[in-house]
């Protein structure tokens, strides 16, 4: 496992894989879409936080890699950000 990710945030992902699984079971059993909703919202905002914390942790790391390519530190940290915003 690279150093990059940390458990906390693969075990965060494998959970909301499960969750996909799931919302497939509930869907296919004809569950309330109120309740299929719910879940996906809940999914979602997993997804989300994995993608903050994978940000957040990794910033200085890929900042770094990106210089030693010959891009600047704002372009690094510009697209990070960027990468954050389209998620919301």
């Amino acid at each position: 496992m690279s150093s990059l990710y940390n458990k906390k945030v693969i075990n965060r992902l494998k959970r909301s894989e499960g969750q996909i699984r799931g919302v497939l079971k509930m869907m296919e059993e004809e569950k309330d879409c109120k309740d299929v909703v719910t879940q996906l919202t809940a999914i979602s905002s997993s997804i989300n936080r994995a993608i903050g914390l994978i940000v957040a942790e990794n910033l200085a790391q890929c900042v770094s890699d990106r210089e030693a390519d010959g891009e600047s530190a704002e372009q690094s940290i510009q697209e990070a950000i960027d990468l954050i915003v389209k998620t919301r």
